[in-house]
């Protein structure tokens, strides 16, 4: 084009618009390099925001499995997981390392200079020979080999991991990979070799991606097997509560035994307790037996429920104290065998064999509620209180007694969505209707609970920060971006009690899955 017969001028204008063909070229290049740049900047802030989710995860099974027995071997599992993926991240770290030696950052802007990391000199000379992968490079096949065997040794035969070990499989296939023309390459000489050094970084940081996703989906998977395993029938417990704890000689022991999670569908198939009369009220039985001699007896028995075909039997163990006359106090919570602080505890005291006129009760937070033997106790600080109660016999003599009751604070609140807990499944216009609100199960007092703030985070993309109790337009942008099977969770989530200034432990998290 600058040859032949031309004129100078022409000569020159040629030679420009080729210069500026090479410009164009150089522009381009410039361009690739920095969306490679940008692509790895999502990813490191998305791995952020993914180690902060699966330890808030981590730690809520770990606080489930301290409290209910059900969540122990998800919690021993989780941890293998979480231990073979920091290895790996780890690892992989290490990998990004080498691929940024010798590069230094944008002093102003604290920015890699993606436009000049069109260089793969390092990974080159260090992962390859020319016969195949350097000593490096086959460390780094076993390591991905590792990975993969630790978190599948983890998650064992069960069925329901099978297909977060299948996406394991397919993220990190090792096998030859066939270019355009057919031929066999190398897994890292056709992902890593001759690439940018910048184009490496976006990929070895989406592994670490790949990695945080699998360790989540696990937890998220643990949480909801285990929820269910929590909410068999095996679990509810036989609970004996006496009419009274001491009783005369001669008297029938009357009171009622329930279970720990019990409603009017709870029927057993058969309940028997000590072999007295036995009556199902309600999902309660009641029952009467005679008191027998002077001294401590057992109360026994068994349901049995019948589910999926099977026969559920659910023992019943108690007892209480036949004495000749009164000589202790009976001190019962009327809700619970402790004391809530924060909350008014309605309590009954007396005296066996006293009138209620003739008893009277101390302790710090306690005060009478109105009626004869009807206490509210509303325990401070500290662990524990005891109750001082004393009654005047017939005869004029007195008889004092006390005992003392663990003073616990409020539960730990559980996040719910349409009033649900746990893990959950539905469409995302069911998800984007809902109110994200909080409950404290199985605690049987009705306090008006608030949702004022919540982080909803779609599995694979940046968690929003929600102020109030609903979802937001930013979070059904996130939905839309997901896929069925795709698992939102519900974390960070701030309650309230509306009109206190009570101070609640953290709100539990919810895992919603797109179906």
């Amino acid at each position: 084009m600058a040859g032949g017969k031309l004129t100078p001028r022409q000569k020159m204008i040629n030679l420009m618009y080729l210069v500026f063909i090479a410009m164009l070229a150089m522009n381009m290049s410039k361009e690739v390099l920095s969306a490679f740049g940008l692509m790895n900047e999502k990813f490191e802030s998305a791995n952020a925001s993914s180690v902060e989710t699966n330890a808030s995860l981590l730690t809520g099974l770990d606080s489930k499995a301290a409290e209910d027995a059900h969540f122990v071997e998800a919690s021993k599992t989780a941890h293998k997981v979480e231990a073979a993926s920091k290895k790996f991240y780890d690892f992989i770290a290490t990998l990004k390392a080498e691929v940024l030696k010798g590069v230094e950052k944008d002093k102003e802007t604290g920015k890699l200079p993606y436009e000049s990391m069109d260089k793969g000199d390092n990974i080159d000379n260090s992962w390859f020979t020319g016969e195949g992968y350097s000593p490096r490079g086959k460390q780094i096949i076993a390591a991905i080999e590792e990975y993969k065997a630790n978190v599948k040794g983890a998650l064992g035969t069960d069925t329901k991991f099978k297909a977060i070990e299948a996406e394991i499989t397919k993220k990190f296939d090792l096998a030859d990979v066939k270019d355009k023309d057919g031929i066999k390459i190398k897994y890292l000489e056709y992902h890593f070799d001759k690439f940018p050094a910048i184009a490496s970084l976006a990929k070895l940081t989406a592994w670490q991606n790949d990695v945080q996703k699998t360790e989540s989906d696990v937890y998220s998977t643990l949480l909801g097997k285990a929820a269910v395993a929590s909410a068999s029938m095996n679990n509810y417990t036989a609970i004996v509560v006496p009419e009274k704890t001491a009783f005369f000689s001669g008297e029938a022991v009357k009171g009622v035994v329930y279970l720990g999670r019990y409603d009017k569908q709870t029927v057993p198939t058969s309940v028997t307790v000590s072999g007295g009369s036995v009556q199902m009220v309600d999902g309660q039985a009641h029952f009467s037996i005679g008191a027998g001699s002077v001294g401590e007896h057992d109360i026994t028995g068994q349901f049995t429920f019948s589910q999926d075909g099977k026969s559920i039997p659910i023992p019943i163990k108690g007892n209480y104290v036949v004495v000749p006359k009164p000589n202790s106090a009976t001190i019962s919570a009327d809700k619970m065998n402790v004391v809530y602080r924060g909350v008014s505890n309605p309590m009954t005291i007396s005296f066996a064999g006293v009138s209620a006129d003739k008893v009277s009760a101390s302790a710090p937070g306690l005060s009478p509620a109105g009626k004869a033997g009807a206490y509210v106790m509303k325990p401070g600080n500290g662990t524990e209180t005891t109750i001082t109660v004393s009654g005047k016999l017939a005869d004029g003599s007195s008889v004092s007694d006390s005992k003392k009751f663990r003073i616990k604070n409020i539960p730990a609140p559980l996040g719910a969505i349409g009033g649900e807990t746990g893990s959950l499944k539905g469409a995302k216009s069911r998800l984007a209707a809902s109110s994200i609100t909080a409950k404290i199960p199985d605690f049987d007092f009705d306090l008006p609970l608030r949702v004022t703030q919540f982080t909803f985070k779609v599995q694979g993309q940046a968690a929003v920060i929600v102020n109030g109790n609903k979802v937001n337009a930013q979070c059904v942008a996130a939905m839309a971006r997901a896929g069925r099977g795709d698992q939102v969770t519900i974390t960070d989530i701030k309650t309230v009690v509306e009109g206190s200034p009570i101070l609640l432990p953290k709100t539990g998290v919810v895992v919603y899955e797109i179906l």
